[in-house]
C-alpha cells in the first residue's frame, strides 16, 4: 500500500499542475482591440478611424464606446454584435484633462472599465492602441492592474505617445517618466508594442516632442517580447491628426488586427 501511494504522489501532482497550465494558456475566442483616446478627446474620437479600417478590411468589426464617469460610473454607446471576436471598445473619460495627476487617475479608470467589459464579455486576452495620452493609460494600466485581471495583453500600438509629456530636453525626466521605468519589470513578458511618431517637423508632430515618444524604448525593450518604433511623416502627421493618417490606419491592419 505505501509503494502504491508513493506511485500515485506524481499524479495528483500533475493534475493539478496541468489544469493550472490549461487555465493560462487558454484563449478566450473573443480578443476585443481597446481604443484609448488622449486629452480633450471622447469615446467619439475614433469614428472615423474605426469605419476607415472596416472599409478596408473583409472582417468589419463592430464598436463599443464607454465613457467612465468621475465617480466610476460607466456610460455606454453602440454594441458588440454577436459573434464578433474582435470587436472595437473605445474606452474614454468624463475628465479627459491633461496632467500627471490625471493621466494617473484615467489609467484607474480604464481599469474599472476593463474589469467590467471583462465580466460581461468573458474574454481573458486583448490588443490596446492608444493616441497621445491613451497610450499612456494603456501603458499604466499595463504595468499596475492588468495582472490582477488574469487577462493576456497581446499586442500594443502607441501613436504620439509623450512618454515624458511635453518636455524637449533630453536631459530632464519627468516624474511620470520615472514611473513608467520604475515599473517596467512590471509589463507582460510576451507583450509585442508598437511605438509610432507623427514628424510636422524636425523636432515633433508640433506637440509631442520626438525625444517624448522616443523614450517609449527605454521603457519597453528589453521587457517585452518585441518592440518596433516608426516615424510617420507626409499628410496628417501632425499630432491631433495622427489617428486618421493613412498610412497608421494600415499600420493598425498590419501590426495590431492581424
Amino acid at each position: 500500500m505505501g509503494l502504491l501511494l508513493v506511485a500515485c504522489l506524481p499524479g495528483f501532482w500533475w493534475q493539478p499542475h496541468q489544469a493550472t497550465t490549461v487555465r493560462q494558456d487558454y484563449r478566450s475566442e473573443m480578443a476585443p482591440t481597446f481604443l484609448v483616446p488622449g486629452s480633450s478627446a471622447t469615446q467619439n474620437r475614433f469614428n472615423d478611424l474605426v469605419k476607415q479600417l472596416n472599409q478596408s478590411s473583409k472582417n468589419k468589426h463592430s464598436l463599443l464606446r464607454v465613457e467612465v464617469m468621475e465617480n466610476g460610473h460607466l456610460k455606454y454607446s453602440g454594441q458588440l454584435r454577436r459573434g464578433d471576436r474582435r470587436p472595437y471598445i473605445v474606452v474614454g473619460f468624463q475628465n479627459h484633462h491633461d496632467g500627471y495627476t490625471n493621466i494617473l487617475k484615467q489609467a484607474k479608470w480604464f481599469t474599472i472599465a476593463f474589469k467590467a467589459l471583462q465580466a460581461t464579455y468573458k474574454f481573458n486576452h486583448f490588443s490596446g492602441m492608444g493616441h497621445s495620452n491613451g497610450g499612456l493609460v494603456l501603458t499604466l494600466f499595463m504595468e499596475h492592474d492588468l495582472a490582477k485581471t488574469g487577462a493576456h495583453a497581446d499586442r500594443l500600438m502607441t501613436i504620439g505617445t509623450p512618454f515624458n509629456l511635453e518636455v524637449s530636453d533630453p536631459n530632464e525626466d519627468t516624474q511620470l517618466f520615472k514611473d513608467l521605468t520604475a515599473d517596467r519589470d512590471r509589463l507582460p513578458r510576451q507583450l509585442i508594442v508598437y511605438s509610432i511618431a507623427g514628424s510636422k517637423t524636425f523636432t515633433g508632430d508640433g506637440i509631442v516632442p520626438f525625444d517624448s515618444v522616443n523614450r517609449g524604448k527605454y521603457i519597453f525593450q528589453g521587457r517585452v517580447k518585441g518592440f518596433t518604433q516608426m516615424t510617420i511623416t507626409g499628410a496628417d502627421a501632425n499630432h491631433a491628426d495622427l489617428p486618421e493618417n493613412q498610412q497608421i490606419a494600415e499600420l493598425i491592419q498590419q501590426d495590431l488586427l492581424s
